[in-house]
């Protein structure tokens, strides 16, 4: 798309650049701690709001879908208004929507609240990369995105946690009020210290791609979410959501490379690094989620441990996360980024396949170690791909590739959580029924020793109340195996992937795409 003005360049002298690195980190520490941080006080709104738990959970869903529709023509809106406006406006935005989750009295006014929280948040994960990576010079734009890494991994992370402490001693209103001191502080430092960016207002919007690319994320994200609760594709809705999702993702792609301005450059893919890059960031987005999803419960319902004991043991993932980011940021500028991130899938390999060897009688010691060298391979797999991506990409198109990556990010985390949903009820269904075949009156196992066979006689209720119990645990434990084999798997392609990027970056002189200039 043709713009005003010479291409955006890196500012060799940035003035308060670690005022505005701080302001950028807040702004994405806000929004990657919302997409998890009410997840655990859902159970406290449903009884505050007189809700039914199908209809709470649109408390996450409505932000979600928002958050994932707004992410695509964040490029647009920072090209034709500028990149620090749009930031201070979603900023301001996202922090009045909060306080009104806060205050809201009904199901429907938190639904409304929850969607503008999303739309206005959606800008700024992107923007703060793209700024970031403006703001650092070359040499050190590892060490950039290790610092603005933290915020994007650690944040969903902490959310649980954060949530939970909020609602046990305050309540589950101050999820939402949390952010408005960070709002405020995040938007007087961008407005005082950061200059202000000119942007292209002649620009037209490509509303019919927008239009058919929001048909597509907003049915896929609904069949994602309410798959599991409508059974799947034994659902009606369910069969209409993958339909309106495929036509509306389809008739995008035709018309991105077929309309004369789409709002998202087709040049932008053809840039090899940052097409990989993507592919990767799914990849590691189906981990990065799904773990933690799949983590809490099987520490709490088959291991059996205390809500306190859990959470301190899964806190290490995050520290072993901001370690390896912080070493990788170090290292990315002076070693190639492709050695880094292999040795991180490594780790991520590594880690899972000890998790295949698992049983209910876990130690915590032995979680803790898998979930730091898990946390050790995902930052060191995330900060090299930032600097892997945007190596050989044209600077003008940043904004729009930092805004493509957050929704494969998002893409891959919301598939991975219900692909491993799915597949954890039916595998632990089937398994269990398998088990329940074994257990017949011709087992002498029942009947050799009269403890067993007084306290697991299936003719008695109790004795088949406890016998269905453990038949129950050894599946789900199954199930969660089968879950853990399909992150191994999952991970796997990432290593091609890195194998065939390039390392130097060969950008051109005159970039085409979106365009935000210093006046």
């Amino acid at each position: 798309m043709a713009v005003s003005g010479p291409p955006a360049t890196p500012h060799p002298a940035v003035a308060h650049r670690g005022v505005i690195t701080l302001c950028c980190m807040v702004g994405t520490l806000m929004q990657a701690l919302d997409s998890t941080i009410a997840n655990v006080a859902l159970p406290y709104m449903q009884g505050s709001l007189s809700a039914t738990y199908d209809q709470i959970t649109w408390v996450l869903t409505s932000y979600i879908i928002a958050a994932a529709i707004m992410t695509a023509p964040v490029g647009w809106l920072a090209a034709r208004f500028g990149r620090r406006n749009l930031f201070v406006v979603s900023l301001a935005g996202f922090t009045v929507t909060s306080m009104l989750c806060g205050l809201a009295q009904s199901l429907g006014q938190i639904v409304i609240f929850r969607i503008a929280q999303g739309m206005f948040g959606a800008a700024l994960v992107p923007l703060s990369q793209s700024i970031m990576l403006d703001i650092y010079p070359v040499e050190r734009r590892g060490e950039a995105m290790a610092i603005w890494g933290m915020g994007v991994m650690v944040g969903p992370i902490m959310g649980p946690t954060l949530g939970g402490y909020l609602t046990e001693f305050y309540s589950w209103r101050w999820v939402f009020y949390v952010n408005l001191p960070f709002g405020i502080v995040a938007m007087l430092g961008l407005m005082i210290f950061m200059r202000r960016l000119r942007g292209n207002m002649s620009l037209k919007f490509d509303w019919l791609g927008f239009a058919v690319l929001a048909l597509g994320i907003g049915a896929f994200q609904m069949m994602l979410d309410r798959g599991e609760l409508k059974d799947w594709f034994s659902s009606r809705e369910i069969i209409i959501e993958a339909v309106l999702a495929g036509l509306g993702l389809y008739l995008f792609a035709v018309h991105l490379f077929t309309a004369e301005r789409p709002f998202i450059p087709p040049a932008i893919f053809r840039d090899f690094n940052f097409s990989a890059s993507m592919l990767v960031m799914f990849s590691a987005g189906l981990v990065l989620v799904a773990s933690s999803a799949l983590l809490a419960p099987y520490l709490q319902e088959l291991a059996g441990y205390p809500v306190e004991t859990a959470g301190l043991v899964l806190a290490p993932r995050g520290i072993g996360t901001m370690a390896a980011m912080v070493v990788a940021g170090k290292l990315s500028d002076r070693f190639d980024p492709r050695v880094l991130m292999l040795i991180g899938v490594a780790a991520l390999e590594y880690s899972i396949w000890l998790m295949l060897g698992w049983t209910p009688d876990v130690a915590p010691r032995a979680v803790a170690w898998v979930i730091v060298v898990q946390g050790v391979g995902l930052g060191l797999v995330f900060t090299p791909l930032q600097v892997l991506a945007f190596a050989t990409l044209p600077v003008a198109m940043r904004t729009d590739a930092t805004s493509l990556l957050s929704l494969f990010r998002n893409f891959g985390s919301a598939i991975g959580v219900s692909v491993t949903s799915a597949m954890l009820d039916r595998v632990g269904q089937v398994e269990h029924s398998v088990l329940a075949g074994l257990v017949t009156p011709f087992r002498q196992l029942l009947h050799n020793s009269p403890p067993i066979h007084h306290f697991l006689d299936p003719a008695q209720a109790a004795g088949a109340a406890q016998l269905n119990q453990i038949l129950d645990q050894q599946a789900q434990a199954i199930a969660y195996l089968a879950d853990f084999k399909l992150m191994m798997l999952a991970t796997l392609p990432i290593i091609p992937l890195i194998l065939i990027m390039r390392r130097h970056a060969n950008v051109a002189a005159q970039p085409a795409g979106h365009a935000a200039v210093f006046e």
